[in-house]
């Protein structure tokens, strides 16, 4: 009897120890020397979490993760998936369309930053957008989309969309599909046009597909970093959290200020996390 209770224990042990091994103690961990100082010696109290909600460049990542990022760049990808699932049934090539859609979501955040710079680049002989405005556009002046300011963090949230609508694309069109079609018939038939169909009867019916989607993807929004890193190291204004994270690690050397972005951060994505279990639940629980 003892053997037979301990046997789904026995089974899951090593994944319970891959998990508290990689998971639980470096959480544990940091968390202890987000409370030291520079070279995780000395406690030092609240003092890097003061910092760390002070700082100049903290208050620019701020603003960028949860203002420019978590609402345009998130807006956009649900959007624009939702809206180019519903089109994508309405052309001959449906297969072909989507393909071409999700391929930048096959594209590492890396290998799309070496891309975008060709796209982005000063010189109309190499940029793409200059070289299309030069050509439209009389006394055009080439702009810098990566080094101004005013452009860098909407050029990098263009490429995030790029690569992350597809995503959310292939998502909300399993989603539509699942709808009956006998439902969208009486629909009509009852006089329903495209756009009252769509919003009455199509959003309603996979709103728990667009919220998981929409979480996910504020995740990935919320520790954004590859991209940032490779294009600007967040110069010119488009500083996000895990880039001043790997800064303060690995640049200014202070392990403590580097340990409690992180725990902002691991606290910043909890929720989103909980929420997403949350819907899969439910949605299993429909089943």
């Amino acid at each position: 009897m003892r053997t037979a209770r301990g046997l789904p224990w026995l089974y899951v042990a090593p994944a319970i120890i891959f998990l508290l091994a990689f998971l639980v103690y470096p959480a544990v961990d940091t968390l202890r020397i987000s409370f030291l100082g520079r070279n995780a010696q000395g406690y030092v109290g609240l003092d890097n979490y003061i910092y760390a909600f002070t700082s100049p460049e903290m208050h620019v990542a701020f603003r960028n993760n949860f203002i420019y990022w978590l609402i345009f760049a998130t807006g956009f990808v649900v959007l624009g998936g939702l809206i180019i699932a519903v089109l994508a049934d309405l052309v001959r090539y449906e297969s072909i369309f989507k393909s071409i859609i999700f391929l930048p979501q096959a594209i590492s955040f890396v290998g799309a930053g070496v891309i975008w710079r060709f796209v982005y680049d000063f010189r109309p002989q190499l940029g793409v957008i200059n070289a299309v405005l030069d050509g439209l556009l009389p006394n055009y002046r080439p702009i810098g989309w990566l080094v101004n300011p005013r452009t860098a963090t909407a050029a990098l949230i263009l490429i995030f969309i790029w690569m992350w609508t597809g995503f959310a694309m292939v998502i909300l069109s399993a989603a539509l599909k699942g709808i009956p079609k006998e439902i969208l018939e009486a629909a009509r038939t009852d006089g329903a046009n495209a756009w009252q169909t769509f919003w009455y009867i199509q959003v309603p019916m996979v709103a728990s597909t667009i919220g998981v989607v929409t979480t996910t993807v504020i995740i990935f929004v919320l520790k954004v970093f590859d991209l940032v890193y490779v294009m600007t190291a967040g110069r010119y204004d488009t500083n996000v959290m895990a880039n001043q994270m790997y800064r303060e690690l690995y640049v200014i050397r202070h392990f403590g200020r580097s340990s409690a972005i992180a725990v902002i951060l691991l606290l910043a994505i909890t929720p989103m996390m909980f929420i997403n279990i949350r819907r899969f639940r439910e949605q299993e629980a429909l089943r």
